[in-house]
């Protein structure tokens, strides 16, 4: 966003409160300045000069988890969104708080291969301590390989059509199998696969620490890389990655990837109610949204749809709750986060479900965290499990 654009989105505000009604920090911490319109009021004022940068002023504003349940609701349609990450970019010299994450995200994002590595041989040593000292809210598991580290082409006989997946840097390098039963699924419907070699991060975590530039360099590798593809869509099991390639993008660098189509989207229309026939049973499952797929992308139809096909009582919840993992928020919030957590515990673990479903990598580890009576699954595997048992 341009800084004369974030001018005029800010002084457009009347302070009608609409952008409080989903808010989940100022449903957890009710105070106005933790709701998005009091934040827009402190970028106001540091804007115009009122306020200066201060720890409690960068805390405010870091503190939005960016799911987005705001900006569909201002009646003059301020991309609340957009306007927090500008004003992230404009504090981050001042905040001291978060330096270290933007060390560790742009070493990262820059030697990711390098840092799956020294992570994996250091993890049994450095994630325990990090937990014990605070600094890490889970101890996460790391698997033995990544998914992918250069052109990957699955080829299947019958081709009905050409597939490119956006890996994201959740799946590619803590849930491979993810990714792997993405393909799996894909071939059985028909769809010749390619993981281009290239991909970088989709830049959203960087944009979350106000790093606008290195998410820009960032977009326009992966603009160049998937844009020059001959493929009917550009599919990713992150809802974060979707909406930073489909919708986010062309607001950074004045372009986006067309083509990039969550997952049940693009395959709830090729899925045949009787391909899961069969697997009819009483088991109950509940669906957890993912913030950005249905504030950011909409979708919230196709993926209850498809788990109802495949056999299962989908058992609907209190509405919709943020599991309160929001990226790197749950780094730097740990109490926020473990307290918008409890609330979707509450209420899962009264339900009389076997599994808990969701879309987003980010929402598994963070329910994972505190479901212990039953387990947290990704849409695809659950398709995938379907799909060949069914064979």
């Amino acid at each position: 966003m341009e800084s004369s654009q974030y001018l005029i989105e800010l002084s457009k505000c009347i302070r009608c409160g609409s952008c409080k009604a989903f808010c989940p920090t100022y449903d957890e911490d009710s105070t106005e300045a933790m709701g998005a319109r009091g934040r827009l009021a402190l970028l106001w004022g540091f804007s115009s000069g009122q306020l200066a940068p201060s720890p409690i002023l960068n805390d405010r504003i870091f503190s939005c988890t960016t799911c987005g349940a705001c900006s569909g609701l201002c009646p003059l349609g301020i991309d609340i969104k957009e306007v927090v990450y500008h004003g992230r970019s404009l504090l981050k010299n001042t905040d001291k708080k978060r330096r270290y994450l933007r060390f560790l995200a742009r070493f990262f994002t820059k030697k990711p291969t390098l840092s799956f590595r020294l992570l994996s041989i250091t993890q049994h040593i450095l994630f325990p301590y990090l937990l014990k000292k605070g600094l890490i809210p889970f101890n996460p598991e790391l698997p033995e390989h990544h998914l992918k580290d250069r052109l990957q082409v699955y080829t299947v006989s019958k081709k009905k059509g050409r597939v490119a997946v956006f890996t994201g840097c959740t799946i590619n390098f803590l849930y491979p199998h993810l990714g792997e039963s993405l393909i799996n699924v894909l071939h059985r419907l028909g769809y010749e696969v390619i993981l281009p070699a290239g991909e970088v991060c989709c830049g959203a975590p960087l944009r979350t620490l106000g790093l606008e530039k290195e998410a820009i360099e960032l977009a326009k590798k992966n603009l160049g890389i998937f844009n020059r593809l001959n493929v009917d869509a550009v599919l990713s099991l992150c809802p974060t990655c979707t909406l930073a390639i489909k919708v986010e993008y062309p607001k950074l660098i004045g372009d986006g990837i067309d083509k990039a189509v969550d997952i049940s989207s693009f395959i709830i229309d090729k899925l045949e109610p009787s391909q899961f026939s069969s697997l009819s049973s009483s088991k109950g499952a509940i669906y957890h949204d993912p913030c950005h797929l249905k504030y950011g992308l909409g979708i919230e139809r196709e993926p209850r749809e498809i788990i109802k096909n495949i056999g299962f009582d989908l058992i609907e919840t209190e509405g919709t709750k943020c599991c309160g993992f929001a990226g790197l928020f749950s780094l730097s919030y740990k109490k926020l986060s473990q307290g918008l957590l409890n609330k979707c515990i509450m209420d899962y673990t009264k339900r009389e479900a076997e599994m808990i479903i969701t879309a987003c990598p980010g929402c598994m580890i963070q329910l994972t965290k505190g479901v212990k009576n039953k387990p947290v699954l990704h849409l695809i595997e659950v398709i995938e499990e379907a799909m060949f048992q069914q064979s």
